[in-house]
């Protein structure tokens, strides 16, 4: 489950990144503003939600 978890953050990493380098170069129009802050928007939920995923204990290898 690591391995789906540790995909999905470095995944949302990415959306994140491309909004936020969306946003501080280019002078955007209203629709492609929109779309570069929904990026920063929903990669920030998924860092959030798989990085709390992440740092809870496996329970399935306990014993």
């Amino acid at each position: 489950m690591l391995t789906k978890t540790g995909i999905a953050f470095i995944g949302s990493l990415l959306i994140t990144f491309a909004g936020m380098l969306r946003l501080l170069t280019e002078s955007l129009s209203a629709t492609t503003l929109f779309v570069a802050c929904l990026f920063v928007v929903t990669g920030l939920i998924g860092i959030i939600s798989n990085g709390v995923k992440l740092m809870k204990p496996d329970r399935a290898h306990e014993s």
